[in-house]
């Protein structure tokens, strides 16, 4: 597997859990007040996947660019 479809795949892995983060957010958004305790941890779960996405996509952008394709 060539570096960009290694990035693809850890930016697709990544994605996927950083979606699931947003959606477990706003489903405790939803359920409020009940299980108000858990907005810290909910929160930094979805801050922690976020910004372990913004590495990979920058360097998948990079290698892209290296090889002349668009991002």
């Amino acid at each position: 597997m060539d570096e960009v479809e290694r990035l693809e795949a850890e930016v697709k892995k990544r994605n996927a859990r950083a979606t699931q983060a947003k959606m477990d957010l706003h489903d405790l958004s939803e359920e409020l007040p009940r299980d108000w305790e858990r907005i810290p941890e909910v929160a930094r779960n979805a801050h922690e996947a976020h910004a372990a996405l913004v590495e990979p996509r920058r360097r998948l952008d990079a290698a892209r660019m290296a090889m002349g394709s668009a991002p």
